[in-house]
């Protein structure tokens, strides 16, 4: 979750800049989602259904909600059928506490069972479905350590049913982001991503071709640079499909890879507002090379 007051410039600045990408990932659609509720935005991740209509989106504030895509003929995002937001419960059923709601990243198992990470008291949650009481996964000796408000920022799960999970920041410039894959009932570090320049990590997928999508950002200063780059399950062949130019979206956090019914693999991008009225709510879609 990015909390520089300087963020709320954002959406002023770049309202009126045009996506630019230097790999191979094409530009879709954007859509600005809004909705009355006083507790609506703070998204930090998504996860799309495989018939790219029906979505979890979860909030900062530990809020989840289930909701559909309205789309044209071709697939454009023209609207959203409003699922209402819940919130997320603690092991007790109870709702979360002031310091147990920053939920970060998503996961999805075909089964329904769903996987939350947290940046306050660094964790991992699983839930049966988003009103059910939360259950603990166990934490790696890591976890304590992480730093505060920069730690399991991003979260996936593959075909295995393995989880990964990232920390924002990996501490310096020159350290790798370590990777924590959970299997067997523990998590290891099997593999890290190499860091590239200042970008930090904001989220994580597993797409529907069995690869790995890490959604990076940098804020500039006064706006944010969006990357994407997709890796084997091993950790190889890194390559580099979107750069964006400074300002073409807002603080993109979430990401969810899918492929529509023409087997054309889309990046569905989804933004942290931080509950500022500068900044807003954006939904980007992204066709992805094979």
């Amino acid at each position: 979750m990015f909390k520089r007051l300087g963020c709320a410039l954002v959406a002023v600045l770049t309202v009126w800049v045009t996506p630019l990408f230097a790999q191979t990932a094409e530009f879709n659609n954007s859509f600005r989602w809004s909705e009355d509720p006083s507790n609506f935005g703070g998204f930090s991740s998504i996860h799309v259904f495989d018939n790219g209509i029906d979505f979890y989106a979860i909030t900062d504030k530990g809020h989840i909600t289930k909701s559909k895509f309205q789309r044209s003929s071709d697939g454009q995002i023209r609207g959203i059928e409003f699922g209402n937001l819940v919130e997320l419960k603690n092991d007790k059923g109870e709702p979360l506490t002031r310091f147990q709601i920053d939920a970060e990243g998503i996961a999805v198992r075909d089964n329904g069972r769903i996987y939350v990470s947290f940046e306050a008291i660094h964790r991992v949650w699983t839930y049966s479905s988003p009103t059910s009481e939360a259950a603990w996964m166990p934490r790696h000796p890591d976890f304590k350590e992480m730093q505060n408000n920069s730690s399991l920022e991003a979260l996936a799960i593959d075909q295995q049913n393995r989880l990964y999970t990232v920390p924002e920041r990996s501490g310096l410039l020159t350290r790798p982001f370590p990777v924590y894959r959970y299997e067997n009932g523990k998590w290891t570090i099997p593999f890290s991503f190499p860091r590239r320049g200042e970008f930090l990590v904001a989220g994580l997928d597993v797409g529907p071709d069995n690869r790995i999508y890490l959604l990076e950002r940098h804020f500039t200063g006064w706006s944010f640079t969006t990357r994407i780059r997709r890796f084997d399950l091993d950790g190889q062949n890194e390559k580099t499909i979107l750069t964006t130019s400074a300002g073409a979206h807002d603080n993109l956090e979430g990401i969810s890879v899918w492929k529509n019914p023409n087997g054309q693999l889309i990046a569905t991008l989804i933004s942290d507002d931080n509950f500022r009225f500068l900044q807003r709510t954006e939904i980007v879609e992204y066709l992805l090379p094979d």
